[in-house]
């Protein structure tokens, strides 16, 4: 037991919000479309000169206010985006200067939806061997950047914001992160779930940010991958625990893309759809963000509670999918 802790969550999340009826008004679609096939009511999407920094900023200063900690006293800093500010520097480095962390080492990881899990399991891994007590893992995106407007079966689907975790050593106690089984399958065709064309395709590069540069997808295809990895994830995760089952699970916060995914691992794991924490109606798919935001909203209004087993589960683009176990 290694007794690394999540002491405190937080988000950051753009003000403007985008209905369902708003989206009507743009492309060819209906809040009943919307909703039957994917639960989401409404996303927060970021005004011109907000960036996934600026989310990631946020978030992490709501968890350091949670946690009751300075931003000198954090060791490390990872930020699982696949919409970083620029290429270079990383958004993590842009995040450390804006909240003042100066003593952190900092890193962008991408993994997709998959990337706050394995940012977890990364700064979980660093603790305390590398000289990490304190680690801030926060999944963030402004996925409004890379989306084409005028095709339904994306943008209805996409938002963007941000969640972060305070990840503190406290030696051997009965409470921290358990176990994190980390999975991918690179072996899955790019169009199935991609940014097209890639970064290496354009020519010139100006043409970066143009709207045929933006998320693709075969939603049927993601849709069955999701269904399979969800529980996958938790399962995995739980095997490397000292003997946990899924019994013992209080809360599963899963990537928030499609409810019926979410109904379908609920009915495969056999546990009720009522432990697990839902909340893409108000917030979208926000790829790195669902878990953290999410985890952050539960631990907020009390539904997790201490000693709690919380399981965390993602999927997403690469192919990628990961499970955490935590006692809280």
């Amino acid at each position: 037991m290694k007794g690394n802790r999540i002491i405190g969550t937080g988000m950051g999340l753009p003000s403007r919000v985008v209905t369902n009826e708003d989206l009507a008004k743009i492309v060819n679609t209906t809040d009943e479309w919307i909703t039957t096939r994917t639960g989401i009511k409404e996303r927060r999407i970021a005004e011109d000169h907000e960036t996934t920094s600026d989310f990631s900023a946020l978030a992490a200063e709501n968890a350091m206010e949670m946690a009751g900690i300075g931003p000198e006293e954090i060791d490390l800093i990872i930020v699982a985006t696949l919409s970083p500010d620029r290429l270079l520097p990383s958004t993590a480095c842009l995040v450390q200067g804006k909240i003042g962390a100066k003593n952190a080492a900092c890193f962008d990881l991408e993994a997709a939806c998959s990337g706050f899990v394995y940012g977890l399991a990364v700064a979980n891994g660093m603790m305390p061997d590398l000289g990490v007590r304190t680690a801030l893992v926060i999944g963030a995106e402004t996925l409004s950047r890379v989306l084409d407007w005028t095709d339904r079966n994306t943008c209805v689907l996409f938002a963007d914001g941000g969640g972060a975790a305070i990840l503190r050593h406290e030696g051997n106690v009965d409470r921290g992160i358990l176990s994190t089984y980390l999975r991918a399958d690179g072996s899955a065709p790019p169009p199935w779930l991609a940014v097209e064309p890639g970064v290496a395709d354009l020519n010139p590069l100006s043409e970066y940010g143009s709207r045929d540069f933006a998320i693709r997808m075969e939603g049927r295809e993601v849709f069955k991958f999701g269904v399979r990895a969800l529980p996958d994830a938790v399962h995995g995760a739980l095997k490397l625990t000292d003997g946990l089952t899924i019994q013992d699970v209080d809360w599963i916060i899963p990537h928030q893309a499609n409810v019926r995914i979410i109904e379908a691992a609920a009915k495969s794991l056999d546990i009720p759809y009522e432990r697990f924490v839902v909340n893409l109606q108000k917030y979208g798919n926000t790829s790195g963000g669902t878990i953290p935001i999410a985890l952050d909203e539960a631990n907020r209004d009390g539904r997790i509670k201490e000693g709690d087993i919380v399981a965390l589960s993602g999927f997403g683009a690469g192919l990628t999918w990961a499970g955490a176990i935590i006692r809280w």
